[in-house]
């Protein structure tokens, strides 16, 4: 298990470093800058000021060198639009994201699951065929016009649920957290559902397939005339067999409801990082750009070679394959 745990921590860090020199030359051969900061009417002295005060006149490749040194002590620079530190700015969003995102997976994986489980289960049934209909919605439907329909429904005609924003925060482990109140839950529940709705889906048609396929399997047969009841064969049999495609999709689906719920942050005002990013490429911002997308590729690495060290736990297999 060690060596196993060394092989995907150095993949990890190879794979950080890769992205963050595409991430940095992809952002900093986008526009300038300076061109968004000052006033086109200012004189050639300021532009020119500006431009030796945050390193722009230096190579690209210097630019990046001092990036990365500033990145490893902590430091990923300040923002040209808010002059507050990035890392500082992006932490400050980041718990509104992070409690939207886990709700959002809860919501989907609560329910995904066990609906995929009957699915594959009972297949002829009209309530298996009910489910699949509901995945089916799931992917068809975009998330903005879902968002707009719950608004229009709960928040604008029975008054039940409000329209958009964050409720009122508690500090717990140095994060706001909303989720700590019922009038937290109120403001969350309806964005959460809007962004789980997709996750529903996907989940309900993976678990459909993998226990369709499994229940057909020598060893639930097996399991079945040594007389185990259904719930154990179900529980103990098919649903282990087909966690690992489950968690591979769960993993990927986490970070990318982490990274990229922008849409549904706008549609409901969500003060979280999805707004900020699309608010930072409006005007240039880079220092908010770079280090959005390097946490992101960090995030994304960091869920990967959990679900990696997940996999070796459910199938020892794995971790005898990766040892030789």
């Amino acid at each position: 298990m060690i060596g196993f745990l060394i092989q995907r921590v150095l993949q990890a860090l190879m794979v950080v470093i890769a992205m963050s020199i595409i991430v940095f030359l992809g952002v900093y051969a986008i526009g300038n800058p300076i061109d968004v900061m000052i006033d086109p009417a200012s004189d050639q002295a300021l532009r020119e000021a500006l431009i030796h005060r945050y390193g722009l006149d230096r190579p690209l490749y210097e630019q990046y060198f001092v990036f990365m040194n500033n990145m490893l002590h902590g430091d990923l620079g300040e923002s040209f639009i808010y002059r507050l530190p990035v890392l500082n700015l992006i932490w400050s969003r980041f718990p509104a994201t992070l409690e939207l995102a886990l709700t959002a997976m809860l919501i989907a994986t609560g329910l995904g699951i066990p609906l995929g489980l009957w699915a594959g289960y009972k297949p002829d049934s009209l309530s298996a065929k009910a489910i699949m209909g509901l995945s089916v919605l799931g992917f068809s439907v975009p998330s903005f016009w879902v968002g707009l329909l719950l608004i229009m429904a709960f928040a604008v005609e029975l008054g039940w649920l409000p329209s958009g924003g964050r409720g009122p925060t508690t500090q717990v482990l140095g994060m706001n957290l909303s989720i700590t109140s019922l009038e937290g839950w109120s403001y969350i529940i309806l964005p959460a559902f809007t962004l789980a709705l997709f996750k529903l889906g996907l989940l309900i048609r993976l678990t459909r397939a993998g226990t369709a396929e499994v229940m057909s399997s020598d060893y639930v047969r097996f399991a079945r005339a040594q007389g185990l009841s259904e719930s154990k064969v179900v529980g103990l049999h098919v649903l282990k067999n087909i966690s690992i495609p489950i968690v591979t999709v769960f993993g990927l689906e986490l970070g990318s409801t982490l990274a990229f719920a922008v849409v549904t942050e706008t549609v409901f005002n969500w003060p979280g990082m999805g707004k900020l990013i699309i608010d930072s490429i409006t005007v240039l911002d880079r220092p908010v750009m770079v280090a959005y997308l390097i946490l992101v590729v960090f995030l994304f690495v960091m869920i990967n070679l959990i679900v990696d060290l997940v996999y070796g736990q459910l199938d020892p297999r794995i971790r005898v394959k990766a040892a030789s």
